[in-house]
């Protein structure tokens, strides 16, 4: 994907009630700063002027957030009723996201369950960080377990291991890849494209295929849907499925109160605004 502009905005579903972009890297979806633009906030406005909600303190419903560095698939809802009910898939877990990213090292597993829980990191000068820790949080996930791992996402100068300044890609490699959110009435469901081909940057040089995206995105839509008694493919304690397989039912440990009231804490700030 090129630099985000006010112009270059894909647009990857559309509904009556939910719209969904492949936002870029290293763009913020909304901001009060000035300085910051453009961002998401500021494409949408741009773009599509006739769904801003006035009702809202950012004028459009962001049903959850990607960091500023990630790129890739971030559903708006276009009313309070949508934002209501993308809110109860978010808050019921029935949400499936892939992702894909570029990491460091040499991964030896072709499939992995990772299930640490994440906290608030203390290290002097790193309060918005996060860490492996006994609490639960939702912040940075992918990026803090991938660390953990000894495999952080190239160019995360948060998490990662940058040697110096060559050793700085121009972007975060990690791109929101797969979204769906079954709500009663209606299943939003979108794919982007894969921002990491040789056509788009001749430094990434592929060697080895261990399963094509194709079969990996047919393995996700052909999954049943949560909401009719299926597994939940793409959970935490799911590993993706490998060539030819499909998801299996999770074993999910039931959530305590602090899992639950963190959850909503975190959904309530970024589905509905702060208005709400």
């Amino acid at each position: 994907m090129e630099p985000g502009s006010m112009e270059n905005l894909p647009v990857v579903y559309r509904s009556r009630d939910f719209l969904v972009v492949n936002k870029h890297w290293d763009v913020r979806i909304d901001s009060k700063a000035w300085r910051d633009t453009p961002t998401l906030q500021a494409q949408l406005r741009h773009h599509f002027p006739e769904l801003a909600d006035p009702d809202t303190y950012y004028g459009f419903r962001f049903c959850h957030q990607l960091d500023f560095s990630t790129s890739g698939a971030l559903c708006v809802a276009l009313n309070k009723a949508a934002a209501g009910s993308a809110y109860k898939c978010f808050k019921e877990r029935l949400v499936t996201k892939a992702y894909l990213a570029l990491v460091r090292g040499h991964v030896q597993e072709s499939r992995t369950t990772i299930s640490y829980a994440i906290g608030k990191s203390s290290a002097e000068g790193r309060a918005h960080t996060m860490c492996i820790a006994s609490t639960q949080g939702r912040t940075h996930q992918l990026r803090v377990h991938c660390s953990a791992l000894g495999h952080p996402v190239v160019g995360d100068l948060t998490y990662g291991q940058a040697l110096g300044r060559e050793d700085q890609p121009f972007r975060m490699m990690l791109h929101a890849f797969y979204l769906r959110i079954p709500t009663p009435t209606e299943r939003v469901e979108a794919c982007t494209p894969d921002p990491f081909v040789p056509a788009l940057d001749a430094c990434w040089n592929p060697q080895t295929l261990v399963q094509p995206l194709d079969q990996l995105v047919q393995a996700l839509r052909a999954a049943p849907d949560p909401t009719e008694g299926g597994p939940r493919p793409g959970s935490p304690s799911t590993p993706l499925p490998g060539p030819g397989q499909t998801p299996s039912p999770p074993a999910k440990p039931p959530e305590t109160e602090a899992q639950r009231a963190s959850c909503l804490q975190w959904l309530s700030e970024w589905t509905l605004g702060p208005e709400s």
